[in-house]
């Protein structure tokens, strides 16, 4: 019997009976229906130009007008404004970062240097104070290098956190499992504001004034922290999934235990877990938006600065909202299709 093909498959699908067709054909009524009226919304009628006039008086089409109108602030924060070449470069040389380490080519130990060195240009830019820099305090950090900071920071730090949590679960020592299976099931038992509260209100009254980290750091220590619980469960989803005759074996060969994790288990491991880990990084980055709560302003917490304080441009948040959506959505999407090349 001949196989059927792919076209006749999704005809049978689509159009396989008198219901099945009527459902197709009102799916595609209404789909159409509301791509014109978002083309209608967004494009046809739309107010492109930083006008504000202009926007209040199309009352019934977007008002692109207000992203040409505050780009900067929503990027860069509350960064200042002449100084924002600086941010802009700090973010540039954190991209060129990710990129590198993200082709396995480059995978060699020439990498850490140049991310030491990279993390070191990105403070010292962000900062200031050098070279005769203005000196920016952390608190006026904002919008996207803040958000992708945040991001790469946190689970920089959060890896070799999870990566001990997952082996140290799995440990034959009883005090170690125990230690470990605690802290992961604290942590995942409380929401990620809750810890961010704490690093920014609680731990300023258990340590003394002098000895006070910053704000930025105290933020990023929480966030790190909370996602290593959830990537120790995830590589340790996957330290379960390598059969155990491979450890045997490479036991019997005369491989030590941490040869074994480190040359055996691990790159299996790690391995099959990426569509995981990648979901992680992908929620990671979206919890930026969290920081807001604690003094912090993102990418969200620059859109509230940008348009709440100007009743000009108040009214357009929809389209500032939607745009901070599609810039979330790239970065998001454009993760995804790594992962999914880096599975391949």
């Amino acid at each position: 019997m001949r196989r059927p093909t792919a076209a006749v498959d999704w005809r049978a699908d689509l159009f396989g009976g008198p219901v099945r067709s009527a459902c197709t054909l009102g799916l595609v009524a209404v789909f159409l229906w509301i791509a014109w009226q978002a083309i209608a919304w967004g494009g046809v009628g739309a107010v492109f130009r930083p006008d504000a006039e202009a926007c209040r008086a199309a009352t019934h089409h977007a008002c692109w007008g207000v992203i040409a109108e505050k780009w900067r602030s929503l990027l860069f924060g509350r960064y200042p404004f002449d100084q924002q070449w600086r941010p802009a470069t700090a973010l540039a040389v954190l991209v060129a970062l990710l990129a590198a380490s993200a082709w396995p080519r480059f995978w060699r130990w020439p990498l850490v240097p140049a991310w030491i060195a990279g993390i070191a240009l990105f403070v010292l830019l962000m900062r200031g104070g050098w070279g005769g820099l203005e000196t920016v305090p952390t608190g006026r950090w904002g919008g996207l290098p803040l958000t992708v900071a945040l991001a790469v920071f946190s689970l920089g730090a959060a890896f070799p956190i999870g990566l001990a949590l997952a082996l140290g679960r799995r440990s034959q020592l009883p005090v170690v499992r125990t230690v470990c299976a605690s802290y992961i099931e604290l942590i995942r038992g409380v929401p990620l504001i809750s810890v961010l509260f704490m690093a920014s209100f609680l731990v300023p009254l258990l340590v003394p004034q002098a000895f006070q980290p910053d704000v930025l750091l105290r933020v990023l220590t929480g966030m790190a922290l909370f996602t290593a619980a959830y990537l120790a469960e995830i590589i340790r989803g996957g330290l379960q999934a390598v059969p155990r005759g491979q450890v045997d074996a490479a036991v019997a060969l005369g491989m030590r235990r941490w040869q074994v994790q480190r040359t055996v288990v691990l790159p299996q491991a790690l391995r099959i877990v990426v569509p995981a880990l990648v979901n992680a990084v992908i929620g990671t980055l979206k919890d930026t938006s969290l920081v807001t709560v604690v003094g912090l302003f993102e990418l969200t917490g620059a859109l509230g600065l940008a348009l709440g304080g100007d009743p000009v441009w108040r009214p357009f948040y929809l389209e500032g909202y939607l745009f901070l959506a599609a810039v979330y959505w790239v970065m998001c999407f454009g993760l995804s299709r790594y992962g999914r090349w880096l599975e391949r």
